[in-house]
């Protein structure tokens, strides 16, 4: 019999310019049947310092230029999120929200896709948002906390003093999300 054990590391974690979050690479094992790959292994993450333990499972379906966005949870109900694309293809985007930060109020962007398979990990203390790139998309989202209407909060997606080059010319917005306020009015974090 074969001996059918592998070695390998199963991700290339990398930071990005903010550096508390993370670019997830999965490998991706293909033979004829397709591929396999493992989307999320706990001692992995752990080993580069992602020690959070998710508590919810997120599933959206999105039309092309649709922006869902910017989003967080206010303490002490905070969440972390490990965002990834099943199907279709998103510019996904954190902003560190952490007054007393040295990256406060910067974001980074992030292409994520089905093609591609990165995830994006976004701790605590970050808003949230994407803008969908392909007709149906479908986006897959650990969070480290379950959500509580109480602690919903976010920050309009097109805020000046953030300034994010949404790549998108006619944006779809929720009228709840378009009702969020600005950076500057926002309840954020210490």
């Amino acid at each position: 019999m074969a001996d059918r054990s592998l070695v390998f590391m199963p991700f290339i974690i990398s930071k990005t310019t903010l550096p508390d979050v993370l670019q997830i690479e999965a490998k991706v094992f293909p033979d004829s049947r397709g591929f396999f790959s493992e989307h999320f292994k706990m001692s992995e993450f752990e080993k580069n310092g992602v020690t959070a333990h998710f508590a919810q499972d997120n599933f959206s379906v999105s039309r092309k230029g649709v922006v869902r966005g910017l989003h967080f949870q206010k303490n002490p109900d905070a969440q972390g999120k490990l965002v990834s694309v099943v199907k279709g293809k998103i510019w996904d985007v954190a902003v560190d929200i952490r007054k007393s930060s040295p990256t406060f109020k910067q974001w980074v962007g992030v292409e994520l896709s089905d093609e591609n398979r990165m995830q994006l990990y976004i701790p605590e203390g970050f808003a949230h948002g994407f803008v969908a790139l392909e007709e149906d998309t479908r986006v897959l989202y650990k969070t480290t906390r379950e959500y509580s209407a109480a602690a919903d909060s976010g920050i309009v997606y097109n805020d000046p003093d953030l300034g994010i080059p949404w790549p998108v010319e006619n944006p779809i917005v929720s009228e709840k999300d378009l009702q969020l306020p600005l950076l500057a009015n926002a309840e954020l974090f210490e």
